[in-house]
């Protein structure tokens, strides 16, 4: 495939120097994407750059990811205004490999192919590099004038923050010699990065042509926004992270799945690989019949499906039927814990200690007395009466039921549904 094609009709390419696609034409190239190792996880984010990784290598070509040990000590200026806390060696490292786990998934690390990737670490170049060798060999091919002319310096110089300390200034310098690093001992020729790295990326594009004579290329895609003018991958929570622990399979797949009908076009050609036919007929379908939703639902499952598994999709959308009301007891069984209680986070929850399910509660009790479902037990009869009570999923009929410790979920939950929407969790203690 013709990356650059690819890229394009994803509306994947915001910048591109010339004479990048004919140079991938040619042969193999290496490209790096630099990934910022601040946390031992990455988040949506960051998707953005491991999928331009990931199209990179599909069309044949070699991936770099590249992680900033050195850069992340520094800390970025584009995009922010204030300086980032500083991490030790002990946690990038541990950063890396976390990552890089993560990065497998999308990634071919380990078939030896000559278009493997690689995952590297700028600091294993930079930790004995000393300052007056960096400035002398580095510093003196980049003038302050050109450095002072990109857009994340003057913003900051401008008034924005807190101004700019002399560390962060280096940044585009340090970058620029990862770049010059790797085309001298990698054979890297291509940079890639979001439109906010434009400056620091053409730095190293002139570094190498100033320092060694040769030609490299940089490459960046545009920044991704929500329809609405908001963030992406901002929640009320926060970062919608691609770790587990962090952010659970199905927060992750609603996520994607709540998005709107215009960034759904957007992101299932940005964040999965599905083909341009592919996708222009999901969106064929999804015109003619919008209420089903089929490309948010196709978006969701292909990314929660390369970032956790497929089994995560399914439990996912179990947990979605669930909590619409077409669920049934068996999907109800199976879902783990972690999702079980995030299904039914919002809904009204109420505490009943373990001995009373031990011995056995009246059903009119446990849903008048015991908790608050209904506010009587004559309320509570006739709509267990007239049909209008479930217990996880199943009808209740008999206004005589005991409810004992063998209907709980997990031996510890008791789904509870008043009519179509209402949904109430009695909780064993």
């Amino acid at each position: 495939m013709n990356f650059v094609e690819e890229l394009r009709w994803r509306g994947m390419i915001h910048d591109v120097t010339p004479g990048v696609e004919e140079c991938l034409q040619k042969e193999i190239i290496t490209a790096y994407v630099g990934i910022d190792p601040t946390a031992d996880s990455l988040h949506i984010g960051h998707l953005v750059g491991v999928m331009m990784l990931r199209h990179f290598q599909r069309c044949g070509h070699k991936p770099l990811a590249l992680v900033g040990g050195a850069t992340g000590m520094i800390g970025d200026p584009s995009m922010k205004s204030m300086e980032r806390r500083l991490l030790n060696e002990e946690e990038l490292r541990y950063n890396q490999e976390c990552i890089k786990r993560q990065l497998a998934k999308f990634l071919d690390f380990s078939s030896g192919t000559p278009n493997a990737a690689e995952m590297m670490n700028n600091y294993d170049w930079m930790k004995g590099y000393g300052f007056l060798e960096f400035i002398r060999d580095v510093g003196k091919h980049i003038s302050v004038n050109y450095m002072m002319a990109k857009d994340s310096v003057k913003k900051r110089l401008s008034g924005e923050g807190d101004g700019m300390s002399f560390t962060e200034f280096t940044y585009q310098l340090v970058q620029g010699y990862d770049f010059l690093w790797l085309y001298r001992n990698k054979r890297c020729r291509l940079q890639m990065g979001g439109s906010d790295q434009w400056g620091n990326i053409t730095t190293g594009v002139e570094l190498i042509r100033r320092v060694d004579g040769g030609e490299a290329f940089a490459l960046t895609c545009p920044l991704i926004t929500k329809a609405d003018g908001g963030k992406f991958g901002k929640t009320e929570t926060g970062n919608v992270w691609l770790d587990a622990r962090r952010t659970s399979p199905y927060r992750f797949y609603q996520f994607w799945i709540n998005v709107s009908d215009a960034d759904a076009g957007k992101y299932i050609r940005i964040f999965t690989g599905l083909s341009k036919d592919e996708i222009e007929s999901l969106e064929a379908r999804h015109t003619a019949e919008p209420h089903l939703r089929i490309l948010q639902k196709t978006l969701a499952g292909e990314v929660t499906a390369m970032v956790h598994s497929p089994a995560d999709v399914q439990s996912a959308e179990n947990a979605s039927q669930i909590l619409f009301g077409q669920g049934t007891a068996a999907m109800l069984s199976t879902l783990d814990e972690d999702t079980f209680r995030a299904v039914f986070e919002g809904v009204p929850q109420y505490k009943v200690e373990r001995a009373a399910f031990e011995a056995g509660i009246p059903l009119l009790d446990l849903l008048s007395v015991r908790s608050a479902v209904f506010p009587s037990k004559g309320e509570a009869r006739r709509t267990i009466e007239s049909g209008g009570v479930n217990i996880n999923k199943e009808k209740a009929n008999d206004v005589n039921t005991l409810i004992a410790a063998d209907r709980l979920i997990k031996n510890k939950y008791l789904l509870v549904q008043k009519g179509k929407k209402n949904c109430f969790l009695i909780i064993c203690e």
